[in-house]
């Protein structure tokens, strides 16, 4: 049986090269005495663009896990698929994150609202959070979970028993996606739709609902924190008591998407984790490939002479890089510094202006987003990248670790 542990954190690595280093960040969390499981996660989307496939990342990862030495518990992440794109992936993961986004909100037949609604009856009332106020569920909202989720929860169904057929029961961890939606889901709304997971016989490992707030690609939350807070914990006993009355794993706990770089989050989150007895799943993608852009400029030479390169192909292609993840960026244009100004920076002052550190003043959050969805420019680059790549090699790496130890499983593991 797979299983996966308390606490785990998916890494995004575009290019399959940053392993070692991230295994690095992980060696020193376990020796400080948290034990995390590493996830490389990685989309259709970016396989698409990276001219990559699921071949290319299980590759990747048990390469690393081998010169690196670890022995510890890793997984590879099919990351937001769906029934269209699921296939390629079977054979090389053992994670599957299942997108079913695009059916919420799909209108679900009468009978099938009138049935589920009848059913579940017997969760009317008040749901008892310990030491928060109880939750209500109605028949009305009964029907509003049918009405809008019932169609994403059959086709999580259909997408988790076609996984079966082909890898077995047992054999991958399960989470569902629901997180790309434009409204949260209430702690009584997720409550039931567990409820309707369990029935469907998916084991869910791990549920990412949407948050309320924006989470933007690589830079910090935007929202009231302690809103967010109220309604992790709230979260985090529904997961509890969905997993203790519906039969679903044990460790079910709350999947953090895009939780990368959401460092005013952390402490919080770690708070009330520990706190009720929890685990958390963060999921984090682009920020290895915004650490290899800080490496190669602090590495200077040639490296800095690609960091530059890169940033002016991307500024001049803008519209472009940034179409396909509109949703989830918020730049403002006019803060972005021409590349002829860039051209006469440092590798120093390039390194502050991408480094997420919010305490310095160079720090330009709308570079920092360009550049996260830009690395469709180094793709095209090809073997020129990768060859400065390497010369850089021990900055880039010094890069890596420091960014995930530091600034992201530090705070949120760690730090009490």
């Amino acid at each position: 049986m797979k299983k996966l542990g308390r606490f785990s954190i998916g890494t995004g690595d575009r290019f399959g090269r940053e392993g070692v280093a991230q295994l690095s960040a992980l060696k020193a969390a376990v020796d400080a005495g948290v034990e995390i499981d590493i996830v490389w996660n990685k989309s259709n989307r970016e396989h698409t663009i990276t001219h990559t496939a699921p071949e290319d990342q299980r590759r990747a990862a048990d390469e690393a896990i081998k010169a690196f030495g670890w022995r510890g518990a890793y997984f590879v992440d099919a990351d937001h698929i769906n029934i269209k794109t699921v296939d390629k992936f079977i054979d090389h993961c053992d994670f599957f994150t299942l997108d079913v986004a695009d059916f919420i909100g799909k209108p679900s037949l009468d009978a099938d609202i009138a049935a589920f609604t009848a059913k579940k009856k017997n969760l009317i009332g008040e749901l008892k959070l310990e030491g928060l106020p109880s939750v209500n569920i109605d028949e009305a909202l009964l029907r509003a979970v049918a009405s809008k989720y019932l169609v994403a929860v059959k086709e999580a169904s259909a997408l988790y028993n076609h996984i079966v057929a082909k890898k077995g029961k047992g054999n991958f961890i399960t989470e569902v996606s629901m997180d790309e939606t434009a409204q949260p889901q209430s702690p009584a709304e997720l409550y039931v739709i567990l409820s309707a997971l369990a029935d469907e016989g998916i084991p869910v490992d791990t549920i990412a609902p949407k948050f309320s707030g924006r989470f933007n690609k690589g830079v910090d939350y935007v929202g009231n924190v302690k809103s967010f807070m109220k309604e992790f914990e709230e979260d985090v006993c529904v997961a509890q008591l969905a997993s203790k009355n519906f039969g679903l794993p044990a460790g079910l706990k709350l999947s953090v998407h895009s939780g990368s770089d959401k460092f005013s989050l952390y402490p919080g989150i770690q708070a009330i984790v520990r706190k009720r007895g929890a685990g958390v799943h963060l999921k984090t993608a682009g920020t290895t490939w915004l650490e290899e852009l800080v490496g190669l400029a602090e590495g200077g030479g040639d490296g800095l002479v690609i960091a530059k390169e890169v940033y002016r192909v991307a500024f001049g292609r803008y519209d472009e890089l940034v179409a396909p993840y509109a949703e989830v960026v918020d730049i403002d244009k006019s803060k972005l510094p021409s590349p002829d100004v860039v051209d006469g920076w440092t590798g120093d002052q390039y390194a502050k202006t991408l480094r997420h550190v919010q305490s310095d003043k160079n720090y330009n959050l709308n570079v920092r987003q360009m550049l996260h969805v830009g690395y469709k420019v180094a793709v095209e680059m090809g073997a020129r990248y990768f060859k400065v790549l390497e010369t850089s090699r021990k900055s880039v790496e010094k890069n890596v670790k420091e960014n995930l130890l530091d600034r992201h499983m530090k705070p949120l593991f760690l730090q009490k």
